[in-house]
């Protein structure tokens, strides 16, 4: 049967209203009409959406458990918190949010603005506008510079006169929003991100709910792909648990994995793909996870604080997370990446020379347990969010071109939600789409024939 994409949509719809089962425990099938690889915000989305088409899909995911880059540790301390990413956004569109209130989940808008720290004060009315009319000075230079014939890297055509916030401007629109500095980062990419303001947390974590999410979709886990043999006609996808055969697959590794060569391709992967995926290689960002019972720090619940700072060495502050002792220190671009790559002492030693720095001494000898994530250091993800670098915006087009049978998704395939779990789900949704369509699963209704009261009437001749 082939399903039109109204009724498709519909079928969605149910689907998504459906009582949560359990994961799928069967045996690893040996033929499938689509297999997705990843078992991320990507590759959830791709399942749900060809099981909404009843068709035959299976996840294989290389991890041990679900959410790819969205993982919420629930053991360390006594309350939930997300290693990977922690927000969702554009509330009034995204899916996602409409099924976590569904599932029960609780969705909460974080707080609107930052508080700004100059040493050891709270910034003044007057010092907070001067640092947001700093950011929209800078953020207007990327814009126009984006409208140009030649991409080039944001840091070049920020005002020079940006002061004593130079530095938290730079901060802010680079290494905190995109992993990476602003010397690395296409002026076009970021121009083109779609406004990310009004961010929404669930308090269970982002990475139970892609867990929920997936609950009903068959998930191999600890099954990682290995070789992958694709045509014009079908595709077959070998792991060590055996080969899975299938009419197409949807892949959604990260464009680090990609390019890294884990995955074999026979025939090799098209150069033009590579070369998308490595201009779109994955910045850095993770998060110094500290246990500040009593509140030493006077914040309010999820206040988030950043400082006036000289240089783009800093982080930000995620306090109190849903209430809770919980405050995460969060480190990117390449001051994050380096002090990430001297572990876990170091990453933790710099929290407190911060917290030091902006609260006094009482404050960072508070500190009680203590946690980080190291992104860049798991072979299974490689690194946080993907950036273009200056001249490699088209690439995120290219990548999500169609490779035979096979389709590419994540969220450096979408063009202006890059970076978001949000871009991440809406990129599964179009490569099942496509996949479908290519398996003659789903098609498109013609439009509908205008009729008389559709129809644009001419205007009357004068």
């Amino acid at each position: 049967m082939t399903i039109t994409r109204r009724g498709f949509l519909s079928a969605s719809a149910g689907f998504a209203a459906m009582p949560v089962l359990r994961a799928a425990a069967a045996p690893l099938p040996r033929e499938v009409d689509i297999v997705v690889i990843g078992a991320g915000a990507a590759g959830i989305a791709a399942a749900r959406r060809v099981m909404a088409a009843n068709r035959k899909v299976v996840v294989v995911e290389a991890a041990s458990q679900i959410g790819g880059r969205c993982i919420t540790d629930t053991t360390t301390f006594d309350v939930p918190f997300d290693r990977g990413a922690r927000w969702m956004h554009n509330p009034e569109t995204n899916p996602m949010i409409r099924l976590a209130r569904n599932a029960g989940f609780d969705v909460v808008p974080a707080p609107s603005g930052q508080k700004m720290r100059i040493g050891r004060r709270n910034a003044r009315a007057g010092e907070t506008e001067e640092f947001l009319a700093a950011l929209v000075r800078a953020n207007r230079a990327i814009d126009e510079a984006s409208r140009g014939k030649l991409d080039t890297s944001c840091a070049s055509v920020l005002p020079k006169d940006l002061g004593d916030w130079a530095g938290a401007a730079e901060f802010m629109l680079g290494a905190s929003f995109a992993g990476k500095d602003l010397k690395e980062l296409s002026a076009i990419d970021k121009a083109r991100a779609q406004d990310r303001n009004a961010a929404i947390g669930c308090r269970q974590g982002l990475g139970t709910l892609i867990s929920k999410l997936g609950e009903q979709a068959p998930v191999a886990l600890s099954t990682p792909a290995s070789r992958i043999v694709w045509s014009n006609r079908d595709v077959s996808v070998e792991t060590q648990s055996g080969k899975i055969a299938a009419r197409a697959a949807i892949i959604t590794v990260s464009t680090n994995v990609l390019t890294s060569g884990a995955i074999k391709f026979a025939p090799d992967i098209p150069k033009r793909t590579l070369d998308a995926a490595s201009k779109l290689t994955l910045g850095s960002y993770d998060h110094i996870v500290m246990q500040l019972p009593g509140n030493p720090l006077g914040l309010s619940r999820d206040d988030i604080l950043i400082e006036q700072s000289n240089s783009t060495r800093t982080a930000l502050m995620c306090a109190n997370i849903g209430g809770s002792s919980l405050c995460s220190i969060d480190v990117g671009g390449s001051f994050g990446r380096d002090l990430s790559e001297q572990g876990e002492k170091a990453m933790v030693a710099f929290a407190k020379e911060w917290i030091t720095k902006l609260f006094g001494s009482e404050a960072a000898a508070a500190v009680q347990k203590t946690s980080v994530t190291r992104w860049n250091a798991s072979p299974l993800i490689m690194g946080a969010m993907s950036a273009s670098s200056p001249g490699g915006q088209l690439s995120r087009k290219v990548l999500a071109e169609p490779i035979g049978n096979v389709f590419l998704a994540g969220e450096a395939t979408h063009e202006t939600l890059w970076g978001t779990v949000d871009g991440a789900w809406e990129s599964g949704e179009r490569a099942a789409d496509a996949a479908l369509r290519k398996i003659g699963a789903l098609k498109d209704e013609p439009a509908d024939v205008p009729t008389q009261s559709t129809k644009r009437r001419r205007a009357p001749r004068q």
